[in-house]
Order: C-alpha cells, then structure tokens, then sequence
C-alpha cells in the first residue's frame, strides 16, 4: 500500500529552448500533495516528463496518474479539464 503521507520530491519539465529544457524541483511534506499538484497544475508536457521520488521509490508520469486516480487517494480532486 502506498504512503500518501510520506515526504516527496517532485521533478518535471518546462518547456524552454529546443537545445535545452529546464527542470522543475518541488518538495513536499506529503506525497498527496506532489501527486496533486502534479495532476492538477503542470501542464500536460510537464507531466508526461515528470517523476516523483517517495522514501526510496520512483514513480513516472504514468504511476502518478494511477496513484492521484486510486481510491485510497485522500484529497479532493478538481474537476476534469
């Protein structure tokens, strides 16, 4: 079972020049947050490079979905866009 309330690392990418993107760090006290921020706030480009770090594990773009849709998620989620 996954720990939503363990501290996580959230990497992802922005759009910048074609030579080079920029990368994104954020870290939060809780994995539900960084799950959510990363479903409801990154732009779609930005979570499809996207990964998060919790204790020891590694989670991609496609885990994260999985994890913010799951129904032990324990925030409320925004509407669809």
């Amino acid at each position: 079972m996954f720990d939503y309330d363990a501290a996580a690392e959230l990497y992802f990418g922005h759009a910048g020049t074609r030579a080079r993107r920029k990368v994104g760090y954020r870290r939060f006290p809780r994995a539900a947050a960084a799950i959510q921020f990363a479903a409801e706030q990154l732009p779609p480009a930005a979570l499809d490079s996207a990964f998060m770090e919790v204790n020891d594990d590694r989670f991609n773009a496609a885990e994260i979905r999985e994890l913010y849709e799951h129904t032990d998620f324990p925030l409320a989620r925004r509407a669809a866009r």
